[in-house]
């Protein structure tokens, strides 16, 4: 699946609920399907950098695609990281890189967040981004 289309099935999931505390609990729904780090991963090295929770990611190649596992210590952000790595993970870094994130807009994620979970968001993006820049540039 593209990007764009794994977007536009959580814009739909999310769209389903009709308010806040369903979409909240559907989040830490699917912080239990996250793909795992392994516990080898869990080092500061891995940890996102602008998170108030711990947040470790762990980005390897197969295949000319990314792939992502992570973990965090709290259960709504490890929702956050859940929806982000399904939208990045298995896609070609060039793809990452040029993806648009207004699904979060249009979910709403980010106008009910803490103003610190936000900046954590935006940092689990941006580091998402940097693998994808680093294997990018392998491939070139």
């Amino acid at each position: 699946m593209t990007i764009e289309a794994i977007q536009n099935e959580i814009i739909d999931e999310f769209s389903m609920f009709d308010n806040w505390e369903d979409r909240y609990q559907y989040m830490i729904d699917l912080g239990k399907s996250l793909p795992l780090i392994e516990e080898q991963y869990k080092t500061e090295d891995n940890i996102i950098k602008g998170c108030q929770s711990k947040v470790w990611v762990h980005a390897e190649m197969d295949d000319d695609k990314v792939k992502f596992t992570a973990d965090s210590d709290a259960i709504i952000t490890k929702g956050i990281i859940a929806i982000l790595i399904r939208v990045f993970s298995n896609q070609h870094p060039k793809d990452i890189l040029e993806a648009d994130t207004a699904f979060i807009d249009e979910i709403g994620l980010k106008e009910h967040l803490s103003p610190t979970r936000a900046n954590g968001l935006v940092s689990m993006i941006k580091q998402l981004k940097m693998y994808a820049i680093a294997y990018q540039t392998q491939l070139n």
